[in-house]
């Protein structure tokens, strides 16, 4: 590879990097949105949802990626919480204490909770995270004794998020599949022993797209799961609302990761164009008077199955939020296609 071409890598790599950070926010800011518009029991029921679904798309095919599907099943969920946690950028450990017992913690600062936001996520909204995901680890696995217990939460106070998969000698009631164990405390962490990807079938390139995605991902899922639970409008809204928010909130720290800055309506149609560009959507400009982008692909969510219009709400109100972090009275308007589907036009004046 030349100079060049490492140079143009490294170029897309920072700006993956970039939308990953814009889409890692985004999904925080829909789950502040819900706690602060409609109350901590819903915001709960929609995170348990969330992770819910993630966890039934992503967990048994993970397992077959990351080669661990033949490992125990307490290691084995444990490992995978670790390998693919790391690989999205969050700071995560592991501790094996037996083939039926192992640990998994996740440390300060905690990514999914970036910044001040933990001051605003009750502890019943954490807990709902648990409960959707590594409460189900066991059911689906199709072992009915494997259970996670909870020794902390950081936004209770404590350091840090962490607990333990123990596979028991009996099978597991549903409410048993999820306990708390506050009087207990992981052991200490040591690298040397954790896991490790293949560095052969997980080179940089795919590491980067990986993390990319990691954070993408959540908001792929989270939109169509707010649709279904709070109904077109009201999603729609909140959707939006929060798109806007973060939007105007890392219109800066984005564009530095792209190599721009702020400007005109024809500078954040550049933007905007090479944010399709990093996130594998197919774009094509014209200008007559307005300028025009014309989005052929949204591939975030080109294969959800109850895919609705309302989840382009999210789309508009991130680009209207970033326009407003790019310059003053910059114009966003989309239309999409037909049942509200791409190839959506947007015009920028």
């Amino acid at each position: 590879m030349t100079a060049g071409q490492d140079s143009a890598q490294a170029a897309q790599w920072q700006r993956w990097r970039s939308l990953a950070e814009l889409y890692h926010a985004c999904f925080t800011g829909l789950i502040l949105t819900v706690v602060t518009r409609r109350g901590t029991a819903e915001a709960a029921e929609f995170v348990f949802r969330v992770f819910r679904r993630q966890q039934q798309e992503r967990f048994l095919p993970g397992l077959e990626k990351l080669g661990l599907s033949k490992l125990p099943p307490a290691v084995a969920a444990a490992q995978y919480h670790y390998l693919s946690n790391w690989i999205g950028g969050v700071c995560v450990e592991y501790m094996y204490e037996t083939d039926r017992k192992a640990w998994i913690r996740y440390p300060p600062p905690r990514w999914i909770w970036k910044g001040t936001a933990i001051c605003g996520i009750p502890g019943e909204v954490s807990r709902a995270m648990l409960r959707g995901w590594h409460a189900n680890n066991g059911v689906a696995l199709g072992n009915p004794k494997l259970g996670f217990a909870c020794t902390k939460q950081s936004v209770d106070g404590q350091d840090g998020l962490e607990g333990y998969y123990c596979e028991y000698d009996y099978a597991l009631e549903v409410d048993q599949r999820l306990v708390f164990a506050r009087h207990l405390e992981a052991p200490l962490f040591d690298p040397a022993t954790a896991p490790a990807l293949p560095v052969e079938s997980w080179p940089r390139p795919r590491l980067e797209k990986a993390y990319r995605n990691y954070a993408m991902e959540y908001v792929r899922t989270a939109a169509p799961v707010m649709v279904q639970l709070f109904g077109p409008e009201d999603a729609g809204y909140l959707l939006h609302l929060t798109g806007k928010l973060i939007g105007m909130q890392y219109f800066d720290e984005v564009a530095r990761g792209f190599g721009m800055a702020r400007g005109t309506a024809k500078d954040f149609a550049v933007f905007l164009r090479a944010l399709f560009g990093a996130q594998d959507d197919v774009a094509d400009a014209s200008e007559s008077g307005v300028c025009e982008i014309r989005q052929q692909t949204w591939k975030l969510m080109a294969d959800v199955g109850d895919y609705h219009p309302a989840c382009a709400k999210v789309l508009e109100g991130l680009f209207e939020g970033l326009a407003a972090g790019c310059g003053r009275h910059i114009a966003v308007d989309m239309k999409p296609a037909a049942g509200g589907a791409p190839p959506f036009v947007w015009s920028i004046e």
